[in-house]
C-alpha cells in the first residue's frame, strides 16, 4: 500500500509540476513583454531580449531533464553544522557558480520525525521568491542524503555581528530589524510560520543586507481553515523539546537570583553564545511563551522572536537569558516579571515601547494584524520600506572574494557523529525503500539557475552589443514574483517537484 501511495504521489507531482511549469513560462514571457511595452528600448533590442528569454527557456527545459547529483559540485569549506546536517560551500562544475550546499541524512530525518519539516522547508524555498530570503537554486537527493543548493551569503550572520560589536546603535538595529520584518512578512504572505527566528538565521550578503535562512522548523498554515497550530504540533529536535517542557504550573526559581549588571550579563552571554548555537539542545531564548506552553499559536510567535532579537541588539544579550535552558523557559513563560531594561542601558522611549509591545501577551502583541502594524510604529519613522534593499546597508562585512569564509566559524572536516542504525540484510533494504518513499518529489530546479550555465550554444549567442534583461531592467527585472497562493501549500507532499526524478 505504501508503494501504491508513493506511485500516486509521484504521478500527481508530475502533472502538477507540468502545469505549473507551463504557467510560470507564460508569466515570464508576459512580464518581459509588459516591461518592454513601457520602456524606451529600441525595437531591435526588444526582439533580441525576447529571443534571449526563449533561449533561456530552452536551456531550462534541458536543465529540468538533467538529473542533478552531488558529483555536479566541487565540495569546499564547511561553514555550518547542526543537529540534522551540515552546510558547505560548493562550486557548480558546469558554471563555476558558488553556492551553499545543505546536506541532510534521510535516515536521521525519518527516525527523528523531521520529514514534514524537510518538506515544508523545501516547499517554502521553492515557493517564496523574495530578495529578503535565501534563494534556493536546486534540491535533489541520493540514496542516503537530501541536498539543498542555495545562494551563498559570505557576510556571516547577525549573531557574529553581535558578538563582534556587543551592541548595535539604534540606527543600525533599526535597519536590520526593518529588513527582518520584510523577510518575516514575505513568508507570512505565503501562509508559513518560520518558528525559528534568531540571529543565527539572519545572514548577511557581501554588501551587508540581511536575508532570512534556515526554514527547517517552518510550518505551512491554511489561513482559510486554521488560524493556529495545535498543541500537539511537534516543534523540532527531541532534546530541545525536552528542554522546553514547561507549563504555567512551574515555579519561578529564578526570582531569588541576583540581577546581573549589563556588563556581567553581556560577558556571561558571550562566553556561552556560540556553544549554545551549535549544540543539539539549542537555545530557547527567542521562542514565544505560547509555543513553550504548548498552546495553539500562530504567526504572532515570529513577532515575539523579533522583539527578543531587538532587545539583544540594543542591550547586548537576550531578555530572558539564564545559565540553563530550563530557567530561560521559565522566565519566558513568566515574561511579565522578566521584561526589564538594565539601568545602564540607553534606549529611546520609542525603542522600549516597541520591545514591550512585541514581548507581551499574544492577544495584545503588535503585528497580530499584519506587518504594517509594526511598520507604523514611531521607532520606524522615516524608514523607506520599499527602498531598504536598494540603499547602502548599515554595516558592510569584510569579504575578499567569492570563496571567502572568514565571517563563519571554522569546522573540522571529520564528522564524528555515529552512523544511523539502518540494520542489515533484507530489513535494511526494506527500511531504505520506506525511507525513500517519504521524499518523493523532492527535486527542484530554479529558473534563475539557467543564468549561470555555460553551454556552448548560449556562449555563441552572446554579443557585446546586446544588453541583457538585467542590464536594462535591473538585476530584479525578471525575478520571479510568485504570488502567495494557499492552493500551492501542500502539507503532505512536495510542491513544484521535478517530474523527471524523485
Amino acid at each position: 500500500m505504501e508503494r501504491v501511495a508513493a506511485a500516486k504521489k509521484f504521478i500527481e507531482n508530475h502533472y502538477r509540476s507540468h502545469m505549473k511549469n507551463i504557467q510560470e513560462r507564460k508569466e515570464r514571457r508576459f512580464r518581459l513583454e509588459r516591461q518592454l511595452a513601457t520602456s524606451e528600448v529600441p525595437r531591435e533590442q526588444q526582439i533580441n531580449l525576447i529571443k534571449d528569454l526563449e533561449r533561456k527557456e530552452t536551456e531550462y527545459m534541458r536543465l529540468k531533464r538533467h538529473k542533478i547529483c552531488v558529483d555536479d559540485f566541487e565540495l569546499l569549506t564547511i561553514i555550518g553544522r547542526g543537529a540534522f546536517g551540515e552546510v558547505r560551500l560548493c562550486r557548480e562544475k558546469t558554471s563555476g557558480n558558488i553556492y551553499a550546499m545543505k546536506k541532510l541524512k534521510k535516515s536521521d530525518m525519518v527516525i527523528r520525525g523531521q520529514v514534514e519539516h524537510v518538506r515544508a522547508e523545501r516547499n517554502l524555498m521553492a515557493e517564496v521568491a523574495s530578495h529578503c530570503t535565501v534563494k534556493l537554486y536546486y534540491s535533489f537527493q541520493d540514496t542516503e542524503y537530501l541536498y539543498l543548493i542555495m545562494e551563498y551569503l559570505p557576510g556571516g550572520d547577525i549573531m557574529t555581528l553581535l558578538m563582534r560589536e556587543d551592541t548595535l546603535t539604534e540606527p543600525v538595529a533599526r535597519f536590520y530589524i526593518a529588513e527582518t520584518i520584510l523577510a518575516i512578512e514575505s513568508i507570512h504572505k505565503h501562509n508559513y510560520i518560520h518558528r525559528d527566528i534568531k540571529p543565527d538565521n539572519l545572514l548577511l550578503d557581501k554588501n551587508g543586507h540581511m536575508k532570512l535562512s534556515d526554514f527547517g522548523l517552518c510550518k505551512p498554515i491554511d489561513c482559510s481553515k486554521l488560524s493556529t497550530l495545535s498543541e500537539d504540533e511537534p516543534m523540532g529536535d527531541d532534546n530541545l523539546k525536552e528542554s522546553m517542557d514547561v507549563d504555567s504550573s512551574l515555579s519561578e526559581t529564578a526570582n531569588g537570583r541576583r540581577w546581573r549588571s549589563q556588563h556581567e550579563q553581556l560577558q556571561h552571554w558571550q562566553m556561552n553564545r556560540r556553544k549554545l548555537a551549535f549544540s543539539t539542545v539549542g537555545t530557547p531564548d527567542y521562542i514565544a511563551p505560547e509555543v513553550l506552553l504548548k498552546k495553539g499559536y500562530g504567526m504572532e510567535c515570529d513577532w515575539w522572536s523579533l522583539g527578543a532579537i531587538m532587545y539583544e541588539m540594543l542591550v547586548g544579550y537576550p531578555p530572558f537569558y539564564s545559565d540553563d535552558p530550563i530557567t530561560t523557559c521559565r522566565k519566558i513563560v513568566h515574561w511579565r516579571n522578566h521584561v526589564k531594561f538594565p539601568d545602564d542601558s540607553r534606549l529611546s522611549p520609542e525603542a522600549r515601547d516597541l520591545i514591550c509591545r512585541l514581548l507581551c501577551d499574544v492577544d495584545h502583541r503588535i503585528g497580530g494584524a499584519g506587518a504594517d502594524q509594526i511598520k507604523a510604529h514611531p521607532w520606524f519613522r522615516g524608514v523607506a520600506w520599499d527602498k531598504l534593499y536598494e540603499m547602502e546597508a548599515a554595516f558592510k562585512p569584510q569579504v575578499n572574494d567569492e570563496l571567502d569564509t572568514q565571517n563563519f566559524m571554522k569546522f573540522d572536516e571529520m564528522d564524528n557523529s555515529p552512523p544511523a542504525r539502518t540494520g542489515s540484510g533484507p530489513s535494511r533494504k526494506a527500511k531504505l525503500n520506506s525511507k525513500d518513499l517519504s521524499f518523493v518529489g523532492y527535486t527542484y530546479k530554479n529558473f534563475d539557475a539557467v543564468k549561470g550555465l555555460k553551454h556552448a550554444d548560449m556562449q555563441r549567442s552572446s554579443s557585446l552589443t546586446r544588453p541583457s534583461i538585467g542590464a536594462i531592467f535591473g538585476s530584479n527585472g525578471m525575478e520571479s514574483s510568485r504570488e502567495p497562493n494557499g492552493k500551492d501549500t501542500h502539507m503532505h507532499t512536495f510542491s513544484s517537484g521535478d517530474p523527471m526524478s524523485p
